[in-house]
């Protein structure tokens, strides 16, 4: 019997996203800031799995998560922020019916940023492909900050519309991704205990996968496939590992095919061809370009110069 596909809601508009909240229709058909101060947002009017067509910012005062690492916590208790980019899927909360869904939720449809740097930049904030369980948990000082900037922008979208408000808005809103991807770095930083354990837990899986006959037969390990181990997003785990080691993940993979390939070109006599597809290779050419461009010698050579 043939499985259905799950059917997400479409958030096609702001205007559908205000509907759905039993909110008035926005002052701006391509940015609005929910204020849940004053206007009281139910989650369970949400669909259970949905997709928005734009931009989601929010700040909750309280975020579940709360990380334990030994007898020591290690995120703040201040509340955090959660980013969803368009045609993301978000979840929503059940049998939450009676919390607020955030103090702040910032939407903004990408045309906003229409011939503004910002509309290209946004992408490289790779927070936006974060899960819920990833949140920026924030300090004191930290919020501070963020509701500072939230503010700000609601001021201007409740002002009279002029020329400069759209470019104060967007100065706003890269103020705000940037002080987030600050406080992200920050976020490694005190949970480098934890990091440093899925790091471990990394090298375990890929050994794993290199030891036994998943190379051969599925070939080389994608970062999904490492991410989905690790129950975490492969943003996340991207952005995690260049914060201990400098790195992505896709290096991470590259530099265990090229300590595995050290190992069987120096004590088997496989064939460099058969080298290359135990390791998961399709092709011995793309093999042999990557261990010279790792090594700076061909296979044949690194196996000549080791013996």
């Amino acid at each position: 019997m043939k499985k259905e596909g799950i059917i997400h809601v479409k958030m096609e508009s702001l205007s559908d996203m205000h509907r759905t909240f039993g909110l008035p229709a926005p002052s701006h058909p391509l940015i609005s800031l929910i204020d849940g101060a004053t206007n009281r947002v139910i989650l369970g009017s949400l669909p259970t799995s949905h997709v928005l067509n734009f931009y989601k910012i929010s700040y909750k005062p309280s975020i579940g998560g709360k990380l334990k690492y030994g007898q020591d916590y290690y995120d703040f208790d201040e509340g955090g922020l959660l980013f969803a980019a368009p045609n993301q899927v978000i979840g929503n909360h059940a049998n939450n019916d009676t919390e607020i869904c955030s103090q702040y939720t910032l939407l903004i449809h990408p045309d906003f940023f229409w011939n503004y740097p910002l509309a290209k930049r946004i992408k490289q904030y790779g927070f936006f492909s974060y899960s819920a369980n990833e949140a920026l948990h924030l300090s004191e000082k930290e919020k501070a900050t963020i509701i500072s900037i939230f503010k700000i922008i609601e001021e201007e979208l409740n002002s009279r519309i002029d020329d400069f408000s759209q470019d104060v808005i967007i100065s706003q809103v890269e103020l705000l991704l940037n002080y987030a991807n600050r406080f992200y770095k920050r976020q490694f930083i005190t949970r480098k205990a934890v990091s440093n354990s899925l790091l471990q837990k990394l090298d375990d899986i890929l050994d794993e996968y290199f030891r036994g006959d998943k190379s051969a037969d599925h070939g080389i390990p994608t970062v999904h496939y490492l991410s989905e181990k690790l129950n975490i997003s492969p943003s996340y785990l991207s952005d995690m590992l260049r914060s201990l080691t400098g790195e992505n993940t896709q290096y991470i993979i590259h530099q265990k095919i090229i300590e595995k390939a050290k190992e069987k070109l120096s004590a088997t006599s496989l064939s460099v061809s058969e080298v290359a597809y135990a390791l998961g290779f399709g092709h011995p050419q793309s093999f042999n370009k990557l261990f010279k461009a790792k090594t700076k010698l061909s296979p044949l050579e690194f196996r000549k110069s080791f013996n």
